[in-house]
């Protein structure tokens, strides 16, 4: 995780998350090629919506991506967007996918996002709980 904090006019910040998607059916389709790919939609689509990939690595059947956003990015409309812009475009890419997926969709409905926070939650919470001893 970036150790540098980003400003804004009006904030400073570091928004960092944890996205996982996982292919329809749990299909093993992922390779590195495809993978290759899936990142360079993922930085185009990110890269209008304030979003800057810091880690990413895959298995067969599903991405994992680290990135941090911005205090304005719209995180459900980005992600529904990187998944309909991906599914479309890598199966055009491949073809040979239309084997596994015969039903038109790449991902998964649904989706796995957590925040990465710099502290634990125990060690934020003692910290807002001796503000006022000071």
């Amino acid at each position: 995780m970036s150790s540098n904090l980003n400003r804004n006019q009006h904030s400073v910040y570091i928004l960092t998350y944890h996205l996982v998607l996982v292919i329809k059916y749990r299909r093993k389709v992922i390779n590195e090629d495809i993978f290759d790919s899936l990142m360079v939609i993922f930085d185009n689509i990110g890269f209008k919506y304030g979003i800057q990939v810091k880690e990413a690595n895959w298995e067969v059947d599903h991405i994992h991506i680290l990135f941090e956003a911005k205090p304005s990015t719209n995180l459900v409309k980005f992600i529904n967007s990187y998944k309909s812009a991906s599914s479309r475009i890598i199966k055009k890419q491949y073809p040979v996918l239309k084997k596994s997926l015969w039903k038109g969709a790449f991902w998964k409905t649904g989706y796995f996002i957590t925040t990465t926070g710099g502290a634990n939650i125990e060690t934020i919470r003692q910290y807002i709980e001796r503000q006022r001893e000071k």
